[in-house]
């Protein structure tokens, strides 16, 4: 069965660089989504589309149909103030808060005496990407994740499972 929008999908994949793997589940808990809800880079998921369960795939995916090239205008010079009680080292990943409320990932291109320079690309923008892909299941979705757009096997009971309220940082 290939799989339909709205399905939920469930995958093993290894991604590379062109340098390096740079993120891989192979072996692990499989990555388990809805299907034609941009929830994974769009260039992997119409790689997919013609996949069935027990598929395995070598897919190319451009930087456009991934993270996007990269904006050498999407940098910014921030006093280092801004950054007091971090010790921050180039190449560090920070997150903050966008002016739309969500997290916002930069990067420490520099450290200078007074100011530093934070990259708001994606650590992968611009680089094409080579996913090795296997299909581990495809199954329809309940009317509950249909609504909510979350695959049960995302959707976190309170505190893990737990009726005391306390543990996963409850």
């Amino acid at each position: 069965m290939a799989i339909q929008k709205d399905q939920i999908v469930s995958i093993e994949y290894e991604v590379n660089d062109g340098t390096k793997v740079v993120d891989s589940n192979i072996g692990g808990l499989p990555l388990v989504f809805m299907y034609g809800r941009g929830q994974i880079i769009p260039g992997l998921e119409s790689a997919i589309t013609n996949m069935s369960i027990g598929d395995k795939a070598d897919v190319v995916v451009k930087a456009e149909d991934a993270y996007g090239e990269y904006d050498a205008a999407a940098k910014q010079e921030v006093p280092k103030d801004q950054f007091a009680g971090i010790d921050l080292e180039v190449g560090m990943t920070l997150y903050g808060q966008g002016e739309d409320g969500g997290t916002v990932q930069v990067v420490v291109q520099e450290i200078g005496n007074e100011n530093v320079i934070i990259d708001f690309n994606h650590p992968l923008a611009g680089k094409e990407l080579s996913f090795l892909v296997i299909v581990n299941n495809i199954r329809e979705a309940s009317a509950e994740e249909l609504m909510s757009g979350i695959p049960a096997e995302n959707q976190h009971d309170d505190c893990c499972g737990t009726d005391s309220g306390t543990g996963c940082g409850c």
